[in-house]
């Protein structure tokens, strides 16, 4: 008997915009360095399932020895129900269950906290109690935050910041389908983040963001900027554990400093961190070569150990 031998090979989906396609091609240009082979644009939105396989873009995706899933603002229902099965077959990236865990910002923060990583004070009530969510509100100090679970780049997302304003959204959410609300402490802070980068447990970039003037939102689609940033050790070291403690092989770790009880916070973990874009680095922004070696590492050793594990041996 001998084993038949053939070499790893990757499926890419990245987003296109912002530079995503120039990372890209770097991606595969040194994955095709270390003998992998790539197939790039496979958008789940194109699969179809039929008869125990996947099929995109003419690419039977369980024949992949691994998926990077690397756009966050086409995902759809549909996306990410086929990425949930495909990765019971091949290995994910990131892994489906901590995609999953991640993308849900409740149970982001009650993992958190129980591991004693600080977050905003939050509350999940039924959508029917409204009593607990007015008591939230007295106890956060007559200022929170409404967060849809799911959802980025700070859709949805609404500052509540009296009883009265309370009471005239309540109307229409109680419209919604929502089967529940979830709220968050409003953080005195001085209206800047850091986003910490984190590929295979290991530190690889960060930058600042600033909200705009007269908004406290960071989040760069609600109108925030990006500036130079160095983090010291303790937002690193907080930025890592999150990001281990969610079981993410890649992570944008986004903290704040809460100069009421002066301590960082961790407000929100990304699955999908996006690379600086062009103009972010020509401000001095330039942890993308960082960040693509360490995800090059992490996708060849991913690959290598699938391909080992499938290889079939023939007469």
């Amino acid at each position: 008997m001998t084993r038949s031998v053939t070499a790893p090979h990757v499926g890419i989906w990245m987003y296109e915009n912002g530079g995503g396609r120039e990372i890209e091609q770097r991606l595969v240009h040194a994955l095709a360095e270390r003998g992998i082979q790539t197939s790039t644009g496979l958008n789940l939105r194109d699969a179809r399932a039929k008869d125990g396989q996947i099929s995109c873009n003419g690419v039977v995706m369980e024949q992949l020895d691994a998926f990077l899933s690397y756009n966050a603002g086409q995902q759809t229902q549909f996306q990410v129900y086929l990425y949930q099965a495909l990765s019971q077959a091949i290995p994910t990236l990131n892994n489906y269950d901590a995609f999953a865990l991640a993308e849900d910002k409740f149970r982001t923060s009650h993992l958190l906290n129980s591991q004693g990583i600080c977050t905003a004070d939050y509350r999940l009530c039924h959508k029917n109690d409204m009593d607990g969510l007015k008591q939230a509100l007295r106890d956060f100090g007559g200022k929170l935050i409404y967060k849809p679970t799911d959802g980025w780049g700070g859709v949805g997302i609404v500052k509540i910041d009296s009883e009265q304003a309370l009471d005239m959204l309540l109307p229409f959410l109680s419209r919604t389908d929502l089967r529940y609300f979830y709220v968050e402490r409003f953080i005195d802070y001085d209206n800047t983040d850091y986003r910490i980068d984190v590929v295979d447990g290991k530190f690889v970039g960060c930058y600042g963001r600033k909200a705009p003037k007269d908004d406290w939102k960071t989040n760069i689609t609600s109108g925030g900027s990006v500036f130079v940033r160095e983090p010291d050790d303790e937002v690193v070291e907080l930025a890592l554990r999150a990001a281990s403690t969610l079981g993410l092989e890649i992570a944008g770790v986004d903290l704040i400093y809460d100069r009421e009880r002066e301590e960082y916070v961790v407000l929100e973990v990304n699955t999908i961190p996006a690379f600086a874009t062009p103009e972010q680095e020509a401000l001095g922004i330039n942890f993308n070569q960082a960040k693509i070696d360490a995800m090059v590492e992490l996708i060849e050793r991913t690959a290598t150990q699938h391909n080992a594990l499938h290889t079939h041996k023939v007469a």
